[in-house]
């Protein structure tokens, strides 16, 4: 299967879902950040601390596999010389519609995360990447791309899923909303699932995803020369949230018996 191509109709499926990462911001949020009182989602609850950014004005700034028309229209909005580059040419297409809604100047990109070519060495001050390497194979390429592209002292702010998530297995917590450890990391839906599986996933516009190890994220950052100076936490929606009392005591093995956690 080729997951880029498989992923790029899966989201624009999503598009026609309305995932919420596909819906636009309103009038009202761009009106907030022509003001200077904006703020950006790169996860589902906690907005980025704005002393991280305190402004972004006159910046170039790389929305790296962040179309859905939220987090580009707000920083162009704001001041910044806006790229959207993503996989989806219906995702890019809710940057243009916001854009041409408000008023505003930004360039909507169709593209690769992990293959930057088309932009020169040193073109942007600033990238932001909500949770998306998670639809990429191998993160390593996403980091050594978003350095190369970064200018001196240019700043990276990268989302990405805490790697349990993928050692559950989803169907129980789906049917039974408890947590039972199934998968080893790093896993791969391409890897893992059947050929029934992958058929329901194209047929229902499910994105491929990828669970990558914390070292391949955070050491992988540091490797592709990056020096990491914050960092922040955030949960999924109410609704997506396991329960409390969802993980069951005992040891959890893979499916080659090795032991993978133990809890009492």
């Amino acid at each position: 299967m080729d997951v880029l191509d498989h992923n790029r109709q899966a989201w624009n499926r999503q598009v026609e879902k309305g995932n919420p990462w596909t819906i636009p911001v309103d009038s009202d949020t761009i009106a907030d950040a022509r003001q200077g009182k904006w703020e950006l989602y790169l996860t589902p609850i906690r907005p980025l601390p704005r002393e991280w950014l305190p402004s972004v004005k006159g910046l170039d700034v790389l929305c790296l596999a962040s179309g859905g028309g939220q987090q580009g229209p707000v920083l162009a909005a704001a001041g910044a010389r806006v790229t959207v580059l993503d996989n989806s040419p219906k995702q890019l297409e809710r940057d243009h519609e916001v854009a041409a809604r408000e008023g505003l100047q930004l360039a909507a990109v169709e593209g690769d995360m992990a293959n930057l070519a088309i932009f020169a060495g040193g073109t942007f001050d600033l990238i932001v990447n909500p949770v998306s390497n998670v639809f990429a194979p191998d993160v390593q390429p996403v980091w050594r791309e978003a350095y190369r592209v970064l200018r001196r002292s240019g700043v990276l702010i990268a989302a990405f899923d805490n790697p349990i998530v993928h050692m559950v297995d989803e169907e129980e917590w789906e049917r039974s909303r408890k947590i039972v450890v199934k998968h080893a990391l790093p896993y791969s839906d391409a890897v893992t699932l059947s050929d029934a599986e992958k058929r329901r996933f194209l047929e229902e516009g499910i994105p491929m995803e990828f669970g990558h190890t914390l070292e391949a994220q955070i050491g992988g950052q540091c490797k592709a020369g990056f020096v990491i100076t914050g960092m922040y936490e955030d949960g999924d929606r109410p609704e997506d949230r396991p329960a409390a009392d969802g993980v069951q005591p005992g040891v959890y093995r893979d499916a080659s018996g090795e032991e993978l956690a133990t809890i009492k």
